[in-house]
């Protein structure tokens, strides 16, 4: 069975995107569309990974990520977080590692740095098992 991956964004073309390209590595990809749902669904599932859009629709990622390094939930004290962001001002990686991601990605999203990104943190799953 995949490690699981949470996405947190609200491009429906970014999720498809991200999507098939981890889906194809044998990654089970868990989706939320705001960053509340997202804190949610972090909390009720185990994830092994959070990639973090920064622009939500609800509250900004540097919020979410404040909030789920904050949980009571052990596990997200500690899930890796990378921060995947149009923002490139001087300035926006640095606030995205302080609030607690652990690496920071601009968009637009190329598929091999995020296989590599990824797979830095959560080795892809075995093909045989998928």
């Amino acid at each position: 069975m995949g490690s699981n991956i949470l996405y947190i964004e609200d491009n429906p073309d970014n999720m498809m995107l991200v999507k098939r390209a981890l889906e194809s590595r044998g990654y089970t990809l868990l989706e939320a569309f705001t960053g509340i749902s997202g804190v949610e669904s972090a909390k009720m599932a185990e994830v092994d990974l959070i990639l973090l859009d920064i622009n939500l629709p609800d509250i900004d990622g540097y919020e979410v990520a404040r909030r789920l390094r904050a949980s009571g939930k052990q596990n997200l004290a500690y899930v890796p977080i990378i921060a995947v962001t149009a923002n490139a001002l001087k300035g926006d990686a640095e606030k995205a590692l302080a609030a607690g991601c652990d690496v920071y990605m601009s968009k637009p999203i190329n598929i091999r740095e995020l296989w590599a990104r990824v797979e830095a943190f959560v080795p892809a799953p075995d093909p045989k098992e998928f």
